[in-house]
Formats: structure tokens, C-alpha cells, sequence
């Protein structure tokens, strides 16, 4: 069961996991778990992810 679009969401925009970690302060595997669904990323962190990929240059 898929619980969020975050791999998705990086794939369609071509941004790394550990260039979203770096903008969000986490670590590699904290991102990496929220993108294998392994943990969820509270909301406000949620809205940091959504930003980061706007601002990345493709909205």
C-alpha cells in the first residue's frame, strides 16, 4: 500500500534523495525511508518537501 507520492513526486521532477535531504536537514535514510514508505514525514515537513520541488525549477 502506497501512503505518499514522494518517489513519484522526485522521479517526474528528476531530483535526488539526497539533494532533497540537504534542503530538508535530514539525513539520507530519513528521506529515503519517506520515500520507500517505511516512515511518514509529518505535515509540516510534507509542505518543506512540496516547496523544495517546486522551487527546484519544474511546478
Amino acid at each position: 500500500m502506497k501512503l505518499n507520492r514522494i518517489r513519484a513526486v522526485l522521479e517526474d521532477k528528476g531530483i535526488s534523495q539526497t539533494w532533497l535531504a540537504k534542503k530538508l536537514g535530514r539525513s539520507f535514510s530519513t528521506v529515503n525511508a519517506y520515500v520507500c514508505n517505511r516512515s511518514q514525514p509529518n505535515l509540516t515537513t510534507l509542505l518543506k518537501i512540496r516547496q523544495e520541488s517546486d522551487e527546484y525549477g519544474i511546478a
